[in-house]
């Protein structure tokens, strides 16, 4: 698999350990943080392809999280994580922007096959903002 980063927010830290250890095994360069503020402080310093998002966090929730991202970073693909009770916050966050969601526990393939997926989405959005940007100055 490419490696490309990862953001994983949530709340529940040994769910996050296991799953960057299996992100890891995986050559995915991984970043992890409990809360949607942390995310955002981490976004600044090293941006990410695709965020993995808790959709239920303390302070600062899932879907503000995801509108604060796509609001400072359109091309990141965001996943949402949910449980059964929050399939509602995980569609209104596809409304938002989101790429998609996975209810909580996945499976660790399902994770990676939608992660890749994200990514390929957030490279070739990239790419032809690139290719705009290129065009324009070249018209110049």
């Amino acid at each position: 698999m490419d490696s490309f980063r990862v953001l994983l927010v949530d709340d529940e830290k040994d769910f996050l350990e296991t799953l960057v250890k299996r992100l890891r095994k995986r050559n995915l360069a991984v970043d992890a943080v409990t809360s949607g503020e942390e995310a955002l402080e981490v976004l600044k310093e090293a941006p990410a392809d695709v965020v993995v998002l808790d959709v239920r966090m303390p302070g600062m929730s899932g879907l503000e999280t995801l509108r604060e991202i796509k609001k400072q970073y359109p091309v990141i693909e965001i996943i949402m994580l949910t449980g059964h009770a929050n399939m509602e916050v995980a569609i209104e966050g596809m409304e938002l922007g989101a790429f998609d969601y996975l209810l909580k526990p996945m499976d660790i393939d399902e994770l990676l096959y939608k992660l890749q997926d994200a990514y390929k989405k957030k490279s070739l959005h990239q790419r032809r903002a690139e290719q705009v940007v290129e065009k324009v100055s070249t018209r110049k």
